[in-house]
């Protein structure tokens, strides 16, 4: 089972920051109507709102350099937590933004996961 937990977050990780760094609309297929954003300590919910909040931000292009991902089985029958943490670089920027996210996936009746809960921080100092 920890190993199914590992991939689950893995993948889910690969596939988020893909559409992130190339795609940023595409990420409202992740989330649903009860899906909650805290970014920076501002809150969104719904899949709409949290897309449109991300395509928003002020910086068109972007890469995300994973370092960590943790995984963990949650309470929800099926649920995986995911912390990622790793390093931001914005196109045009010389140095890179450290941030960490927080994901909670929980399963769908057709086999695939939506993120329940998501919270992302920049990391300074």
């Amino acid at each position: 089972m920890e190993e199914q937990v590992e991939l689950v977050g893995k993948a889910f990780v690969d596939h988020y920051y893909h559409l992130f760094d190339n795609n940023r609309l595409s990420l409202a297929s992740l989330y649903q109507p009860t899906s909650m954003l805290t970014f920076e300590g501002q809150q969104i919910q719904g899949g709409d709102g949290i897309a449109r909040k991300l395509s928003e931000l002020p910086f068109d292009h972007c890469q995300h350099l994973i370092t960590t991902i943790d995984s963990q089985p949650s309470s929800s029958p099926g649920g995986v937590l995911v912390f990622v943490s790793g390093n931001l670089q914005l196109a045009g920027e010389e140095h890179e933004l450290k941030f960490s996210q927080m994901f909670h996936l929980i399963p769908t009746l057709l086999g695939s996961f939506f993120v329940q809960n998501d919270i992302f921080r920049l990391n300074y100092g």
